[in-house]
């Protein structure tokens, strides 16, 4: 034979000690809803001309479209080839770009910028000039006669250092001997080359002639062909992506918090008391050796005030069937009929029936008398 005990909270106890973690969850759910929703349609990345990030190029892109340029911003070799007729291109990560795809963009443009590229980008559209190192991105006077250069002045480069004997290169903004800026000209087009696209951020842009620089460099024609290369171009592979990759970064970090909150309140809830354990009993036990037994655990653990509860609850049941109240009458019913049958103020009922729990045994002790009065009461009447 076994018996089961429950000593886990009812619902009402449950939903009371859960509301206020229920009600951070759903807040910060809102929250991380409201933000990702709020980004709209804006992206981010390095040098993206639709990203308000420190690191992006929003900025420089709305002042150009202010001067009358046409900003196209293509994240595909397909989408660049497409867009690239005349005009100028940029190309802000030409490490990325698919094989044979710089060389062909070239012959397309007038003018194509090259932010940073490294030494195969360079052997396919300059095969003249070569790395030279890195050197640290700060303020550099021009010392050229290319005219954007000359009109923005001082400006926030470095990064990439290069280096050429080509006597119709221009070097821009050296550093010791080697430039971080060159520039080509001839019947094909022109190509210049940035060792970092620091003065094309936003967090630069008001830097020294960064701004000067950027619109004198690319806004040379009406159109212009922001050229940001994806790692997910259909290109540099077969085009397939995983689930988690075509999950919007805003919502990969809102249900990431969503989990943190879940975990963390988990947690708080597993100091609570456990499951219900089946206990199977090896004799049978009288009804009041069990009963006994519960009190005794609930005085070790210190817990009048569930037994207070248990005690009420157990007495209000009964007074409901005595007074022909459904189970599911609510206090005041209760109250204003047992102050009816047995003629006891109203506050002093609800008091035994519905008040705060006992502090110590004593006052459980008295709690039970009053209850059995009650009750013994309202079955004289």
């Amino acid at each position: 034979m076994s018996t089961t005990t429950s000593v886990s909270p009812d619902l009402r106890r449950i939903w009371r000690g859960a509301r206020v973690p229920l009600g951070l969850l759903l807040l910060i759910v809102l929250v991380a809803l409201a933000l990702v929703l709020s980004r709209g349609g804006q992206l981010n990345g390095d040098l993206e001309p639709g990203s308000y990030e420190p690191r992006g190029s929003h900025a420089l892109a709305h002042l150009l479209q202010e001067e009358g340029v046409d900003v196209r911003p293509v994240h595909t070799i397909a989408e660049a080839l497409q867009q690239a007729d005349g005009g100028t291109l940029v190309v802000t990560a030409p490490e990325r770009v698919p094989d044979n795809g710089l060389p062909d963009l070239r012959r397309r443009v007038a003018h194509l910028v090259l932010v940073a590229p490294d030494a195969k980008a360079l052997s396919t559209v300059v095969p003249t000039v070569t790395t030279a190192g890195t050197t640290d991105v700060r303020t550099l006077a021009p010392g050229c006669t290319v005219g954007a250069a000359v009109g923005a002045g001082t400006a926030t480069l470095g990064g990439m250092l290069f280096r050429t004997d080509d006597s119709e290169a221009r070097q821009c903004y050296r550093d010791g001997r080697n430039p971080t800026l060159v520039q080509f000209a001839d019947r094909t087009g022109t190509v210049t080359l940035l060792g970092t696209g620091a003065p094309l951020t936003n967090d630069r842009l008001a830097d020294d002639g960064n701004a000067a620089l950027g619109l004198r460099l690319l806004g040379d024609h009406q159109r212009l062909v922001w050229y940001v290369p994806s790692p997910n171009d259909p290109a540099l592979g077969d085009g397939q992506k995983s689930f988690y990759e075509v999950i919007p970064s805003g919502w990969r970090y809102g249900a990431f918090t969503a989990g943190i909150a879940v975990v963390l309140f988990a947690l708080w809830r597993a100091r609570r008391l456990g499951p219900v354990v089946n206990e199977p009993l090896p004799v049978l036990v009288r009804a009041a050796e069990t009963a006994e037994g519960r009190a005794r655990l609930y005085r070790r653990g210190g817990a009048a005030g569930h037994a207070a509860e248990t005690l009420r609850e157990a007495a209000r049941t009964r007074l409901r069937t005595r007074l022909g109240l459904p189970r599911e009458a609510e206090a005041a019913a209760v109250v204003e009929a047992v102050s009816a049958r047995t003629g006891r103020p109203a506050a002093e009922v609800g008091g035994v029936l519905y008040g705060s729990p006992p502090e110590d045994d004593a006052g459980l002790v008295r709690l039970a008398d009053e209850l059995d009065t009650v009750e013994r009461e309202v079955e004289r009447s």
